[in-house]
């Protein structure tokens, strides 16, 4: 029986669904194989979240606690922080120095590819396409007339650089707008980015690594009955329809699973992740990639591994042995 900590929480405006993440997972855990224990984790504090309702600090000089007069180990962590620090590379970082095996990807990839504007500029050297955009940071002066013109118009999407879950983006389809958009972005994060838009459908792929074998998962087509796929169309049930398999074409789904292919290892991906992508009527843009993606039932990746007859009990018993077997 191998001790997993399912890392949860965070301090961004993800927690709750972070919370539930790590909920889901301990739920589905393989009570034969692994002994799962929920860990809460905010800048306050790092606990143990027991059964009993105890709660139990964690010694942060070698991620254990005392439970029982017995000092519990970990032999690997579940990481369902969305957000920082398990999104970011903090929390990557620090394991690392542990040598605890982990689940998501490591310390530069998830420093890079929560950086959206990094990302894409890694992306974009390797010959794909990316929406074009701008960078703000805090504090600093910019031409609103300028940047629409340089990004071909309106609308535009304004989002925080460094985040995830739609917290804190907008769709700017009024120059009037563009100022309180920057204002909402900048709450969650020193850089808003702003980007251009692309008209597409909004197609998801999770790809995964299991064993040294690379599966890319069947596509979903995302369409919001928002504006766009934010916050409340994600997490709130009947705003958006998820369509698994996406109703593309042969050549097109090829396309889409065969450039998910690629970039999973040029980013040095580990374990399972998405990319989003927009389709359009002749080009493929990359939008973001997930190091760290729902994990719920009704969560996309688990969608499309349920279709290929993968559980989500199955998929988590997956992403442990694939780290567990090198530890």
């Amino acid at each position: 029986m191998k001790n997993i900590a399912i890392v949860c929480g965070g301090d961004s405006g993800e927690f709750e669904v972070s919370m539930n993440s790590g909920k889901v997972v301990l739920d589905h855990l393989d009570t034969q194989k692994y002994n799962g224990f929920l860990v809460r984790i905010t800048k306050q504090n790092w606990v143990v979240l027991l059964e009993n309702g105890e709660e139990k600090v964690i010694d942060k000089n070698d991620f254990s606690f005392n439970h029982q007069q017995s000092k519990i180990l970990f032999d690997a962590v579940f990481n369902a922080i969305h957000g920082s620090p398990g999104e970011n590379g903090i929390l990557s970082g620090y394991f690392d120095l542990l040598a605890i095996p982990y689940t998501s990807s490591g310390l530069t990839t998830s420093a890079l590819t929560f950086h959206k504007d990094f990302c894409k500029r890694v992306v974009h050297s390797h010959g794909f396409r990316v929406a074009k955009s701008v960078l703000i940071n805090k504090g600093e002066h910019y031409d609103t007339a300028e940047i629409i013109e340089f990004l071909g118009g309106l609308p535009v999407f304004v989002k925080p650089n460094n985040g995830g879950s739609s917290v804190g983006i907008s769709k700017v389809k009024a120059e009037k707008d563009f100022n309180i958009a920057i204002a909402k972005a900048l709450k969650e994060d020193r850089q808003a980015l702003v980007e251009a838009f692309i008209q597409g459908r909004e197609i998801a792929c999770g790809v995964m690594e299991v064993k040294g074998k690379l599966t890319v998962l069947p596509l979903t087509e995302i369409v919001s009955k928002n504006e766009f796929f934010d916050y409340e169309a994600k997490y709130t049930k009947g705003m958006a329809d998820e369509i698994t398999p996406a109703p593309i074409s042969e050549d097109e789904e090829l396309w889409i699973k065969t450039t998910a292919a690629q970039l999973y290892p040029i980013l040095e991906c580990r374990g399972f992740v998405r990319f989003d992508f927009i389709l359009t009527e002749k080009e493929l843009y990359f939008i973001e990639v997930n190091t760290v993606p729902g994990i719920s039932e009704a969560s996309i990746l688990p969608q499309q591994a349920e279709f290929m007859g993968i559980s989500l009990s199955k998929l988590f018993d997956m992403a442990l042995e694939n780290i567990l077997i090198n530890a």
